[in-house]
C-alpha cells in the first residue's frame, strides 16, 4: 500500500522546472523535456522501454490529446500515459503497474462511452497510438495490422493494395476497439462482423505475458466478442479479400416527422424484407436536427447505400420517394467515400472530441415496429426540438446486411446476437455540467429504448456492447455467453485487472 501511494503521489504531483530531469528512454521523450521530479519507479521504468517508447504527464499538450475522449461521460483519470513503441513495451508497462498494485486502461480511439471506464480514477494508461501497421501476406488472404491501427488506416492501406476487409464505419475509432466487442461494418453482409475476421493475435494477458492465440486457444471464443475483458492485443491477423465492387452509391432522403410510420414500413417491404436484406445493400437513419432540411423541427434522414452501382436501384428508392421527401440528395464513389456520406468521416463531428456527454442506450431489433416508431418519434422529436440541451442528439439506425453475421454459429464467439436485423441507439449528447440535465438524458435515452423494447417481443434487452452506457444488465450485454465468460475470467484475469470497460465480473 505504501508503494501504490508513493507512485500515486510521485507522478500525480510534482514541480514543473526549466531544468528537466534526465530521464533514459521513453522519458526523454516527454513533451519539453518536462518529467516528474524524483520518480525513480518511473526511471526504472523508462529504463526497460524501447527508444521510442514515449511518457505523458498532466500538463502536457500530448497527455491531454491523448487522453481527451469523444464522450466527456464518466472520463477515466489517468496519472502517466505510456505510449509503447514496441509490444514488448506494453508487456513491461502491465508488469510495472502490476508490480506497483497501480491499475492500467489501455487508449485505443478514445471513443469507448460507458459508465464503467469512470472507475479509472488514477493509473497508468497505456496508448497503443504508436504501434500503427497494415501488412499484407504474401498469399494475399490475410493481413497482420497494429493493435492500434485506426480503421481509416486499414481501409486505406488495403484499398491500395487491392484488398478490403471488415472494419467499423466510423474512420476514427480503431480497428480493434470495436472488434473486441464484435464489431459491425459495411461488409458484415459478406463476410460476418470484423471479429469473425481474426485469425491469430498476440495478447498482453493481466499478468503480463505476451501470448499467441488461435481458434486452438482456449482464449479464442472469448476474444471474439468480450475481448475487452481479458487483455491488450499488441496485433492481429486478420482475412482480408480482394475488392470485389470499386463503385458504390447512396442515395439520402430527408422526411418530415409525419413520414415517419410510411418511411419505416418501406424500409420493412423494401429493404429489410423480413431478414433477407441483399448483402450489397445497407439502410442507415438518422433522427435530428438539420437546418438546413427544416430550420424549426427535428428530420428523418434515411441513407439508402448499394455496392456495385453507380445510382441505387430504383427498385429500392422508389417507394420512399413515392412518401414524398424533403430532399433527396444522390451520390456516386467508392467504399471509402461511405464514412463521408453518412458523417462517420475523421473530420466529421463524431471525430470531434468538443467535450459534450454523448450516452447512448443501444438495442437490436428484428425489424421496425411501426407503431414503436411512431411513439418514440413523438416523444423524441419534441425532447430535442428549439433550445433543448439535448438538441445535438441523433437516434441512430444502423440497417446493415445481416446475412453474413447470420451465417456464421453464435457458438463461435461470445458476440451474444447473430439473429437480429437493426441496430438502434439514441444518443443523447449535452454539455456536462448541470446534474438535472445528465438525469434527463439517462431517462430520456431509457424511455426510447424501452418503447422499442417493449414493442419487440423480447424478454429481455439486447444491447450491443461497444454502444452500451453501463447502466445493462450482463445478460443483455453477453446473453447465454455469461457463465462461460465468467469462467474464463476466473482463470486469466482472477483480480479484475481489465474492468473498465463492460466488466463481465
Amino acid at each position: 500500500m505504501y508503494l501504490k501511494t508513493e507512485v500515486i503521489t510521485a507522478v500525480a504531483a510534482w514541480a514543473f522546472s526549466a531544468a528537466a530531469l534526465s530521464l533514459p528512454s521513453a522519458c526523454d521523450a516527454i513533451e519539453g523535456g518536462i518529467c516528474p521530479r524524483g520518480d525513480v519507479d518511473l526511471v526504472a521504468l523508462g529504463k526497460k522501454l524501447s527508444s521510442s517508447a514515449q511518457m505523458y504527464f498532466p500538463g502536457s499538450t500530448l497527455f491531454t490529446d491523448l487522453t481527451t475522449r469523444w464522450s466527456a461521460l464518466a472520463e477515466p483519470k489517468v496519472n502517466v500515459v505510456v505510449v509503447p513503441g514496441t509490444e514488448k513495451d506494453v508487456v513491461e508497462t502491465v508488469k510495472f503497474a502490476n508490480k506497483k498494485d497501480l491499475p492500467f486502461l489501455t487508449y485505443n480511439g478514445v471513443h469507448g462511452a460507458i459508465l464503467s471506464l469512470g472507475k479509472m480514477d488514477h493509473g497508468v494508461g497505456i496508448s497503443l497510438s504508436q504501434l500503427s501497421s497494415v501488412k499484407v501476406a504474401k498469399d494475399g488472404k490475410t493481413a497482420t495490422m497494429g493493435g492500434g491501427t485506426m480503421s481509416k488506416v486499414v481501409t486505406d492501406k488495403l484499398w491500395a493494395a487491392g484488398k478490403q476487409t471488415v472494419t467499423g464505419t466510423c474512420e476514427c475509432v480503431s480497428l480493434l476497439g470495436p472488434a473486441l466487442g464484435g464489431g459491425h461494418g459495411w461488409l458484415q453482409g459478406h463476410h460476418g462482423l470484423v471479429s469473425d475476421q481474426f485469425v491469430s493475435m498476440n495478447v498482453v494477458l493481466a499478468n503480463g505475458t505476451l501470448k499467441t492465440i488461435d481458434q486452438t486457444s482456449e482464449l479464442w471464443w472469448a476474444m471474439k466478442g468480450a475481448g475487452h475483458n481479458f487483455g491488450i492485443v499488441t496485433s492481429l491477423t486478420t482475412k482480408i479479400y480482394d475488392i470485389e465492387h470499386s463503385d458504390w452509391a447512396i442515395e439520402t432522403l430527408s422526411f418530415s416527422g409525419d413520414k415517419v410510420e410510411a418511411v419505416y414500413q418501406a424500409a420493412n417491404d423494401y429493404l429489410l424484407k423480413n431478414g433477407t436484406q441483399p448483402a450489397g445493400v445497407i439502410n442507415w437513419s438518422y433522427w435530428m436536427n438539420n437546418a438546413d432540411v427544416d430550420a424549426s423541427n427535428p428530420v428523418i434522414v434515411f441513407y439508402i447505400i448499394q455496392e456495385g452501382v453507380t445510382a441505387v436501384d430504383s427498385i429500392y428508392t422508389k417507394p420512399f420517394h413515392d412518401i414524398g421527401p424533403l430532399s433527396v440528395v444522390p451520390e456516386a464513389g467508392t467504399y471509402k467515400d461511405l464514412a463521408t456520406w453518412t458523417g462517420v468521416a475523421v473530420d466529421s463531428p463524431p471525430c470531434l472530441n468538443s467535450g459534450y456527454a454523448n450516452p447512448r442506450f443501444p438495442i437490436y431489433l428484428e425489424s421496425y415496429n411501426i407503431p414503436a416508431q411512431k411513439k418514440a418519434w413523438d416523444i423524441y422529436a419534441p425532447a430535442i426540438n428549439g433550445s433543448s440541451p439535448y438538441s445535438n442528439s441523433i437516434l441512430m439506425f444502423e440497417g446493415y446486411s445481416f446475412g453474413g453475421v447470420h451465417d456464421i454459429p453464435s457458438s463461435s464467439s461470445a458476440f451474444a446476437f447473430r439473429s437480429e436485423n437493426i441496430l438502434a441507439a439514441p444518443l443523447i449528447n449535452y454539455l456536462p455540467g448541470n446534474e438535472t440535465v445528465a438525469n434527463q438524458a439517462v431517462a430520456l435515452g431509457n424511455q426510447l429504448r424501452n418503447v422499442f423494447f417493449e414493442a419487440s417481443g423480447r424478454d429481455d434487452i439486447r444491447a450491443y456492447v461497444n454502444y452500451a452506457h453501463g447502466e445493462e444488465t450482463q445478460n443483455q450485454l453477453y446473453g447465454n455467453s455469461k457463465e462461460r465468460l465468467l469462467a474464463l475470467k476466473k482463470k486469466y484475469d482472477p483480480t479484475g485487472k481489465f474492468s473498465f470497460y463492460a466488466p463481465i465480473a
